[in-house]
């Protein structure tokens, strides 16, 4: 979680989630949960397709010492999890978040109890065909660095490597928010810069506990299995502590974050990770709309197909609650977002926002709702709603996206803050006094959304066949008892405002290669499989029809037994421009009224897509 966040307390009431209907489908479809590579500045399976990738981190609780670093405490909560990440959430991935602590807890031995506990969780979210990428995460260096009765906590690296620092005792002085310890904190400002300087080998030792860590997890993975592992996050949310005489943060990213990737990739391959990227953070501060530091990794080169950009973002005024007075609004996110989207590009490679968030309790809280939609539109398009139906040829890639958390155990849990038994931690997500997660389980057990399943459960396109031209989503998502409605069908095309009504529509344009695999979207739970409307230059369907290899337009199973489900368009051309309005506002829809929507959406593309 981004070191910028207000404090925050207490618990948010959760309403019911519509559950997914199971589509009468076979989900052996080919391509599945083929392995992932760049190429051309895109994710693409071994079908050529273009791939996005959107879900959550699991989880924050890898944070915390109840479950001894690990995300659940089981591996049937993990499974439970996965299920619910994939069917409620409708995520396709998750970065999943492991403990340097746990990993090695005595230098120089590897605890293999702990990796083989975290490799069965994960195993749980890629038997669930949901593709993974590890994460050795931390916050302000350690949890070791804060003393027992202290306000703040952090995680990340083990006493062991604390305790060679001999650090000052630490103190944050007047601080409002945790995140200040990072810039405040002499105690956490040392340990970072040690960290980077590698003082007693400790990057060195990072690094080999890292290929361990990868080396047990392919060994211990069938290759099916490991074909789901996306690549390696190999360090959450850097920074460089203090900035030697002279530095600043465009140095210090060049010569000390650039080399510590450069070996980490080395470890990868050593590892047999040799043919999965490397997903590289900048300076935590590059792209923050507060404080901004040069950087970028901007003379890193050009990445390729080993490394992906990889970075975080969260709206730092609105979560402050003075800088920001009002709540986000359509485009909001559009030009940080479009940063991103630009930098991926210059480097040569995919760009992933491997967190995002906002605050669900406290006095920020009311913000959530826009401030999650406005970063969903910003993944999907660059361009805002209110111009997008005008410019759509300028949307960009569509982003990958992990939001910041999916914690199942919300509210729930037992944690002692800094091992002191007189701080136990329930509420929330028991961790410096965040509450982001998505979900928590109810009194049943059962995982329940604490979030409008409509902003979380959205259509993206999972897998295009060709390059995407353009691509919008309006979810009408809720604040309160206000539909969100940020792009509404422009009155120029009356059949298909029509068609589309009140209800969630998608618009996905693309270019198609050639390739035999379909184009594939994610359906939400909101869109049964039986009353939704396709218009496309492939045809027009209400209800789509199973799939078979003749179908243009047809409905399946996602892989994985969740009972999610996807909308394949097969368009086995080259050079072809396609599109795809996807909606659940109309019942029954004519065939009169199809085709004339469909007449609209073809003259639009032929004048608004060259």
């Amino acid at each position: 979680m981004l070191a910028v966040l207000v404090i925050l307390c207490g618990f948010l009431t959760v309403a019911g989630t519509p559950t997914a209907t199971a589509a009468t489908v076979p989900d052996s479809l080919p391509f599945d949960g083929s392995p992932l590579t760049v190429s051309g500045g895109r994710f693409v399976d071994a079908a050529g397709r273009e791939v996005v990738l959107r879900g959550y981190n699991v989880s924050g609780e890898t944070k915390l010492a109840e479950n001894k670093g690990l995300p659940f405490a089981s591996a049937a909560d993990a499974r439970k999890s996965a299920t619910a990440l994939r069917a409620l959430g409708g995520g396709n991935s998750v970065r999943f978040l492991l403990s340097w602590a746990y990993a090695e807890p005595v230098r120089g031995q590897v605890d293999t109890t702990y990796l083989a506990a975290a490799t069965d969780q994960m195993r749980a979210f890629l038997d669930a065909g949901i593709r993974v990428y590890p994460d050795f995460h931390q916050d302000l260096y350690s949890r070791y660095l804060f003393d027992p009765d202290s306000w703040y906590t952090g995680d990340g690296a083990p006493q062991w490597a604390v305790d060679l620092g001999n650090y000052p005792d630490e103190s944050c002085g007047i601080c409002f928010l945790w995140g200040q310890n990072i810039t405040q904190n002499g105690a956490v400002k040392a340990a970072q810069h040690d960290f980077w300087h590698n003082a007693y080998g400790l990057q060195d030792a990072f690094l080999t506990t890292a290929q361990r860590t990868m080396t047990y997890v392919k060994q211990n993975l069938t290759a099916e299995q490991f074909a789901g592992v996306l690549g390696f996050d190999p360090y959450n949310e850097p920074y460089a502590g203090t900035y030697d005489s002279g530095q600043n943060s465009r140095t210090w990213e060049r010569d000390l974050l650039w080399p510590f990737y450069v070996k980490f990739r080395a470890r990868m391959d050593a590892a047999g990770w040799q043919d999965k990227p490397a997903l590289v953070e900048p300076n935590l501060f590059w792209n923050g709309n507060v404080s901004k530091e040069e950087g970028g990794l901007l003379d890193a080169g050009t990445l390729g197909s080993r490394y992906v950009f990889n970075t975080h973002f969260y709206d730092q005024k609105a979560i402050s609650g003075i800088l920001m007075w009002g709540k986000a609004a359509d485009g909001q996110y559009v030009t940080d977002f479009g940063t991103v989207r630009d930098r991926a590009s210059a480097a040569g490679t995919t760009a992933v926002v491997s967190e995002f968030g906002h605050p669900l309790a406290g006095t920020v809280s009311d913000k959530a709702p826009t401030v999650l939609k406005a970063m969903y539109q910003a993944l999907d398009s660059r361009v805002k709603g209110a111009s997008w139906w005008t410019t759509p040829a300028t949307s960009g890639p569509v982003l990958s996206g992990n939001q910041w958390q999916w914690d199942i155990y919300n509210g729930r849990h037992h944690e002692l803050m800094n091992g002191n038994p007189d701080k136990v931690l329930t509420t929330g997500d028991a961790w410096n006094d965040e509450d982001l997660s998505a979900v928590r389980l109810d009194d049943t057990g059962k995982v329940t959304l604490r979030q409008d399943a409509r902003l979380l459960d959205r259509i993206y396109p999972s897998a295009t066949s060709g390059t995407t031209l353009a691509f919008t989503y309006e979810d009408r998502s809720r604040d309160g008892s206000t539909t969100l409605t940020w792009n509404p069908v422009p009155s120029s095309l009356p059949n298909v405002a029509q068609l589309v009504g009140s209800g969630q529509y998608g618009l996905l344009v693309w270019r198609s290669n050639g390739g035999s695999a379909p184009t594939e979207l994610h359906l939400p739970a909101t869109f049964p499989t039986a009353s939704t409307t396709v218009v496309s230059d492939l045809g027009t369907v209400y209800g789509p029809p199973a799939y078979t290899t003749t179908t243009k337009i047809a409905a399946a199973l996602e892989p994985g037994g969740t009972g999610s489900r996807r909308l394949l368009l097969s368009a086995p051309d080259a050079g072809t421009v396609h599109y795809a309005l996807v909606t659940n506002g109309a019942t029954a829809p004519t065939a009169t009224l199809l085709a004339a929507a469909r007449s609209e959406l073809s003259a639009w593309v032929a004048q608004k897509i060259k």
